[in-house]
């Protein structure tokens, strides 16, 4: 069996892939099938996905974040042919399997949501815990950044913004807030932003479980990424997409995500278009949780293409 060996150092550069044991379970990858990891990281479930493809099988790993992508070039090199990594969005899959002149593909995994590499670094804008510039795009190529939405929506669309892909209970305090702080100049980092926030709700509401920026910083990543427009395009491929009997295996880590997951299955169920293989989602065990603490949110679903 292909082993990687690594060292401890190298090892806090990558990813911790969520509920591996699970992926493969539900994934079920076999020799000579072709899977598409959707959002590759830094390699993680890819690693685990492509011994059970050999000899003569093929992954396809599309990462719109240019230094993860790197790490796990790096780290799949041992791969080569059988991975192939691209800088994308998973939400062109269609286009780029045409490209690559795969019909479709056995197998497709989605790893929703942030990754460690780009929370712990403060360069990247997406800590409110950490000095950094307001950046949170995933895909350094695209102009947009945090600090333009932060900046130039209106108190309204900025309040609207909060609650829907932050589900920010106090949206309006929060934005009114906003607009009088970047009247006395521009937002520009992480910290600045998360005291104008703090500052916004009220006290007894800046003590609790979470930060009073975590729902903000959400959804001003969400927009700037437009992630759940990525995930709605892609949930409207899967149809194309995958081979008969092939699988689809998406985790995620909100409700809004797992929501629209749930209600693409379903639908897609009623339609006989494919079988729902998770009754329930699969859940990280306590162990993990323990170990990972940032796999405690996860959600996988999991459904088979008639």
């Amino acid at each position: 069996m292909h082993a990687v060996l690594m060292s401890e150092a190298a090892a806090l550069q990558w990813h911790q892939p969520v509920m591996g044991a699970e992926v493969l379970e539900a994934l079920n990858p076999r020799p000579g099938a072709t899977v598409v990891d959707g959002t590759v990281g830094t390699g993680g479930h890819s690693l685990m996905i492509l011994p059970r493809l050999l000899p003569d099988g093929r992954l396809v790993g599309i990462e719109r974040d240019q230094d993860a992508l790197e790490l796990a070039r790096k780290r799949l090199a041992d791969f080569e042919p059988q991975a192939t990594l691209l800088h994308g969005n998973y939400r062109r899959l269609p286009a780029i399997l045409q490209e690559l002149g795969i019909p479709r593909a056995d197998g497709l995994l989605l790893d929703l949501g942030i990754s460690s590499l780009q929370v712990d670094r403060a360069e990247r804008g997406f800590s409110f815990s950490r000095e950094g510039p307001l950046d949170m795009r995933m895909d350094r190529e695209q102009e947009e950044t945090a600090e333009a939405v932060v900046n130039e929506l209106a108190a309204d669309e900025l309040a609207l913004l909060l609650e829907t892909l932050g589900e920010e209970r106090f949206a309006r305090r929060i934005a009114r807030a906003i607009v009088r702080a970047r009247e006395d100049g521009r937002l520009t980092t992480t910290t600045q932003l998360a005291r104008v926030v703090a500052g916004a709700v009220p006290p007894a509401a800046r003590h609790g479980r979470l930060h009073p920026a975590t729902r903000t910083f959400q959804a001003l990543r969400m927009a700037v990424n437009d992630e759940l427009g990525a995930l709605e395009t892609l949930l409207g491929h899967l149809d194309a997409v995958l081979s008969p009997g092939g699988r689809a295996v998406i985790i995620t880590f909100h409700s809004l995500e797992d929501r629209l997951v749930k209600r693409a299955f379903l639908s897609g169920a009623r339609e006989r278009r494919w079988t729902v293989l998770t009754k329930k989602p699969a859940r990280p065990s306590a162990e993990e949780v323990a170990r990972n603490p940032r796999a405690r949110s996860a959600k996988l679903r999991a459904i088979e293409k008639r």
